[in-house]
């Protein structure tokens, strides 16, 4: 293993919850007065804090969100999330892998940790994750393209940056990555690989990801 820590994204990653919050995002914002298409939501929040969501609307336009926007939105996805969210396929595979080999991972996500735990209730992958494994936007100042959230999840597990591998699927998520130092795979499925180009490695399935951090 050329790594001793694995962080993985959640949203697209392990939970395949970036077709339905990105189209209810654009619905909600188009039912606000601020039209927006699916197509602009993944390329403008996709793998987001919320607060970037508010901060490009306001910029665009000059109006703020309601005060209860991420309310109810959350209510929103966490009630799509028990109807319909699958876990990205094989992930639970990678994560067996890894807790039977013995090598630390963790989530690190732009969610809350209410969605995160939401989203791996509904999947069936809250087994691999007890508290100490999961870090939120909410746990740093900054979310993602900046490298808080990236290198707040390497201290907590112990290990320095340079020794960790991240796993990501949206351009933020992969800058914020190199920003932290750290290593990064690149999920091309719902992202072009283009638009994952700062990555160290991409892959299309995560079944590949154990061969290709041992070679």
């Amino acid at each position: 293993m050329r790594y001793d820590l694995v962080i993985f994204d959640n949203d697209g990653v392990l939970v395949d919850s970036e077709p339905l919050s990105n189209r209810l995002l654009a619905g909600y914002l188009t039912e606000l007065g601020h039209p927006t298409s699916y197509e602009d939501s993944i390329r403008d929040y996709m793998g987001s804090a919320m607060h970037r969501v508010h901060d490009l609307v306001e910029e665009r336009t000059g109006r703020r969100l309601p005060d209860d926007f991420d309310d109810v939105f959350h209510a929103r996805v966490f009630a799509a999330f028990e109807r319909e969210l699958k876990p990205v396929a094989g992930a639970a595979d990678v994560l067996e892998t890894l807790a039977a080999d013995g090598v630390p991972y963790c989530v690190a996500s732009s969610g809350s940790h209410e969605r995160i735990r939401v989203g791996h209730r509904a999947t069936g992958l809250d087994r691999w994750f007890d508290d100490e494994r999961i870090f939120s936007s909410q746990d740093v100042g900054r979310g993602k393209p900046a490298p808080d959230l990236f290198l707040y999840a390497a201290e907590r597990m112990g290990v320095a940056p340079a020794r960790c591998v991240v796993v990501e699927d949206s351009p933020l998520g992969v800058q914020a990555a190199v920003a932290a130092g750290m290593d990064v795979y690149g999920f091309a499925s719902m992202t072009p690989a283009e638009k994952l180009a700062g990555a160290t490695r991409l892959f299309t399935d995560p079944r590949e990801l154990p061969d290709l951090w041992v070679e």
